[in-house]
């Protein structure tokens, strides 16, 4: 079992990005003592080193969905700043949530188009609606649909058909990504201030042994 996670400090100053990165080694330590494996997919980094401005995560290993629950929604840091020494604020928000997953592509073969030859108005003269040299071009697995008969010849038709069909599915690939991709970034603008879900704190420092 696995699920993904993405991390996003939203729109907030330089401090979230850097929350961000405290709360992922949070999340990582707290998940490996589960038992569980956390994987980076994909991080866009902050300006500043070490931090991020988002990160996607992948969780697996039994267990992983309602540890990824537990660490849904919106996520506070809890320390001051590292950046401004004067800032009173000390309260940090990133938000996470699961991503769009990706829409798998659809694969274009040959093997998959059904042509037929078909007979159409308009120019040409009867000779070529006799002969039938439309053709009718379908894909099963999407069921785009396209009709050509710019040329007097069956094979030329049925070139141009596959290759309108080709474009048509690589542009619907395209678009399906896109989507994923505005989806993913909407979380970003979901962050939520305040009512966090879990709020995190460094780990007290130990005081050292005296010789």
């Amino acid at each position: 079992m696995s699920v993904l996670l993405l991390l996003s400090a939203g729109r907030g100053p330089r401090e979230c990005t850097w929350a961000l990165a405290q709360l992922l080694h949070r999340l990582i330590g707290d998940g490996t003592g589960r038992g569980l494996t956390i994987q980076q997919v994909e991080s866009v980094p902050g300006d500043r080193p070490g931090t991020y401005r988002s990160v996607l995560i992948q969780i697996s290993g039994a267990g992983a969905e309602p540890f990824a629950a537990s660490w849904t929604g919106t996520l506070c840091w809890q320390a001051p700043s590292p950046y401004r020494t004067t800032a009173g604020r000390k309260n940090w928000y990133v938000t996470a949530q699961p991503p769009q997953l990706d829409a798998p592509p659809t694969p274009f073969d040959e093997a998959d188009v059904e042509i037929v030859g078909c007979r159409t108005g308009g120019p040409g003269g009867q000779h070529r609606n006799k002969a039938s040299t439309a053709v009718r071009a379908t894909h099963r697995p999407s069921g785009i649909v396209v009709v050509v008969d710019e040329e007097r010849q069956f094979s030329l038709n049925r070139r141009v058909a596959l290759q309108l069909l080709r474009q048509r599915i690589e542009h619907g690939n395209e678009a399906a990504r896109r989507a994923v991709t505005t989806a993913r970034w909407r979380i970003h603008d979901q962050l939520v201030r305040g009512d966090p879900v879990r709020v995190e704190r460094p780990e007290p420092q130990r005081p050292g042994r005296r010789g």
